[in-house]
């Protein structure tokens, strides 16, 4: 689908939806959202989305303002790097967050009881909350982190009025005045000192610490606080190594239930997407369509979710009885608008994202989304706007299947008319055979007329107003558009005569084509075949949604091995672990192991079914020189040992 997402400007969609997310994190799941082309998954997400909307619509809003990507953060953790401060006061708001969403997720779950469930893998660390808060406030180690600072502090205030006391008496001094730039105590580099006039430096006892950019004053510390500035230095540097030790523990804390952390982050991020799709379903006034295996695309009052201002709602269907919709009518009367705002609404469907259309409207559950829209001329290439058009074709032929949408603007232009004509009649039979939903725009009057015919084919045309010679941008089922060149040329005062010869010439040409594409046996064939084809398809869907029905009625008990799909995202993956007691199961996925909620998860196949029953499941898991140290170790291997012992080593660095 990545040529639909980007032909059809799905991403200016997605540009729009980042802008209700509240962190970084959700709006990386919205960079990295994709359409789902299994059917539970597509509920799942629509049911989300359903549910944090009346959530929204009843004035409830959820505690997401301090969620934050501390992933960085856990990052340097997990490298054994100590955490500043700073940076454990916003591990600390993401927790009490975390702790936030979970009591409003609970007191709020008969409202929402899909999405309240997921609260289930959140973790509260209210104790971990309660030390970092009694420890660190903002960027500063409190006093009150431990004894021993609290102890030295004291110290260094009591130290600090002795030096301000001897300098003090300083400045008072009468002898002392006619050296002194400025009466007042500047500290310098970790140095009190006092401002003396340059040409009195050799004068006053101490040592300079720092000149003015002028060179008119020197900043010296004088001789008789040195002591006591030394002592000072050594409680700094006592009062760095105790916060180093209140800031390394804390990092421990942190690092102890650094996985669980990273759960609730992913947890955090997928609330943050669910609420942004329901603020953008509120903000464009959409609603969530019905969703069917029957391929069968039915938009009501439609409405393109990127065009700003009036327009006209977009009426359209295609199917369940007829697979080829043929659009005809004037340029700029939105052909190319209708192809694309039927694209983008089954992208967003697929994404769990209400459309602006009617709750009545249909939309399947497709594998792939297939567009020939525009004017694909290629400089770089050579090749012409119709071979441009062709080579896409060619691939979209080769792609399509019986549950893919094929878009196709002005399908055949680009060459001769007559060849034109014939060779998309045959790329649209060809895609009718195979099953595709396709609706492709035309100005052939001989794909019209072959759309009649063909009993799998419907025609739409775009309404033109023939008294200012203007498109109406709505569209008609059933009909297939008028070229209007006749009414154009009348509205412009031609002679009579010529308009009349124009029309000679054109029945004369009429009558010299073929009268259709297909004749009677070929409709009767195809009617059959259609028919057959639907009914292999209703008992496939029957099937399936046995299927769908059994597992959401048992609980499903996964074991090690087992295949699942996860139904947010689509990816395959491993059960590593069984459903813990807050009925989270660990999936290997992609080389990392990732904790699921069991009912996010669909059972693809049984480990049993898989592997034989000697299998050493374990393997599944490690790679081959992992697997091959350990049984190396196994057998007494010195090597292996010494390896171990290096990596140890080289980790403790």
């Amino acid at each position: 689908m990545n040529k639909a997402i980007q032909t059809l400007e799905f991403n200016k969609i997605k540009e729009r939806l980042s802008e209700f997310c509240q962190s970084s994190l959700g709006k990386q799941l919205v960079d990295n959202l994709y359409p789902a082309v299994n059917i539970k998954a597509v509920e799942t997400r629509l049911k989300e989305t359903k549910e944090a909307v009346r959530l929204l619509k009843a004035g409830m809003i959820p505690p997401l303002g301090g969620l934050s990507n501390i992933s960085m953060l856990l990052e340097k953790t997990e490298k054994g790097m100590i955490l500043e401060a700073s940076e454990l006061t916003a591990i600390n708001d993401f927790l009490r967050a975390c702790r936030n969403l979970e009591q409003f997720m609970n007191k709020h779950k008969e409202l929402i009881p899909l999405i309240s469930e997921y609260i289930l893998s959140m973790k509260s660390y209210k104790d971990i909350e309660e030390e970092i808060s009694y420890s660190v406030s903002g960027a500063i180690v409190l006093s009150q982190a431990s004894k021993n600072l609290g102890r030295i502090r004291r110290l260094k205030e009591n130290q600090k009025e002795k030096i301000e006391k001897t300098l003090q008496a300083f400045l008072s001094s009468n002898s002392n005045k006619s050296l002194i730039q400025e009466f007042f105590i500047s500290e310098k580099n970790g140095h009190y000192t006092i401002p003396i006039k340059s040409a009195y430096k050799n004068h006053v006892e101490g040592s300079i610490i720092e000149t003015s950019s002028t060179g008119s004053t020197v900043f010296i510390e004088p001789k008789a606080i040195a002591k006591l500035s030394g002592e000072m230095q050594m409680l700094e540097a006592e009062e760095l190594a105790e916060q180093y030790q209140i800031l390394a523990g804390l990092t421990g804390l942190i690092y102890e239930n650094i996985s669980s952390i990273k759960q609730n982050m992913e947890l955090m991020a997928t609330y943050d997407l669910i609420f942004a799709k329901a603020r953008y379903a509120i903000s464009i006034n959409a609603a969530m369509p019905e969703i069917n295996l029957k391929r069968h695309i039915k938009i009501v009052n439609g409405r393109h979710p990127l065009l700003e201002g009036r327009v006209v709602p977009l009426n359209i269907e295609v199917g369940p009885d007829f697979n080829t919709l043929v659009i005809t009518g004037p340029n700029a009367g939105g052909k190319t608008v209708t192809l694309k705002t039927v694209g983008l609404l089954i992208l967003m469907t697929q994404c769990g994202l209400f459309i602006p259309a009617d709750e009545s409207s249909q939309i399947p559950v497709l594998d792939d989304v297939l567009v020939d829209i525009g004017d694909n001329q290629s400089i770089e290439n050579a090749l012409s706007t119709f071979s441009s058009h062709m080579q896409n074709l060619g691939i979209i032929l080769k792609k399509s299947s019986n549950n893919t949408l094929v878009l196709i603007d002005e399908i055949g232009t680009g060459t001769d008319p007559a060849e034109g004509a014939a060779i998309a009649a045959a790329i649209l039979e060809e895609l009718s055979r195979k099953g595709s939903l396709t609706i492709a725009t035309t100005h052939y009057g001989e794909i019209k007329e072959f759309a009649v015919r063909h009993p799998l084919f419907r025609n739409a045309s775009v309404l033109f107003d023939k008294e200012t010679l203007s498109p109406l941008y709505e569209l008609i089922m059933g009909e297939s558009g008028e070229s209007n060149a006749f009414w154009i040329v009348e509205k412009f005062a031609f002679p009579s005569g010529v308009i009349n010869n124009a029309k000679r010439y054109l029945m004369t040409n009429e009558k010299n084509k073929a009268a259709s594409y297909i004749t009677e046996k070929d409709k009767e064939k195809l009617q059959s075949e259609f028919e057959k084809n639907k009914q292999r398809q209703l008992e496939k869907q029957i099937l399936k949604e046995e299927r769908l029905s059994s597992i959401k009625e048992r609980k499903v008990d996964y074991s090690k091995g087992d295949r699942v799909r996860l139904l947010d995202t689509d990816e395959i993956g491993l059960v590593y672990e069984e459903a813990d007691k807050n009925d989270n199961v660990t999936v290997y996925l992609s080389n990392n192991y990732k904790k699921v909620l069991r009912k996010r998860l669909s059972l693809m196949e049984k480990a049993q079914n898989l592997y034989p029953n000697d299998y050493d499941l374990d393997t599944l898991f490690t790679d081959y020189s992992a697997r091959k140290l350990e049984h190396d170790i196994k057998r007494g291997s010195k090597k292996a040992l010494k390896k171990i012992q290096k990596d140890i080593r080289l980790k403790n660095r």
